[in-house]
């Protein structure tokens, strides 16, 4: 493994291994950094300084600006009424089919833009 990949694993690993920590003490303030664009300001960021075409970069920004709002699939079984009543981990289930489809909404969408 290359010098700067282990790097760029190492940055954006303790991003999301502190912000896990944080959400036991101030789950808020996790809730709210993890909510950032962090992951997207970083890969972008990342990836055009590996490959320095900005074409490939703007097709990856539309993909994730496309891809933010579909994700959001993932979270709507724990907005069901009732949804305490079926576990955690029924809900996370349910929630990572929903990104499957969305991952075919996103494919479809970002098909239609190319």
């Amino acid at each position: 493994m290359s010098y700067l990949l282990f790097l760029k694993l190492l940055f954006t690993a303790s991003i999301i291994v502190i912000s896990s920590w944080l959400s036991q003490k101030k789950p808020e303030l996790a809730g709210f950094i993890i909510a950032l664009p962090i992951a997207s300001l970083i890969a972008l960021a990342l990836g055009h300084l590996q490959h320095g075409n900005s074409e490939v970069s703007i097709v990856f920004a539309r993909s994730i600006l496309i891809g933010v709002p579909v994700s959001y699939l993932f979270f709507v079984p724990f907005f069901l009424p009732s949804a305490s009543k079926y576990g955690f981990w029924s809900l996370y289930l349910t929630g990572v089919v929903l990104l499957g489809c969305g991952y075919l909404i996103h494919r479809q969408i970002v098909g239609w833009l190319n």
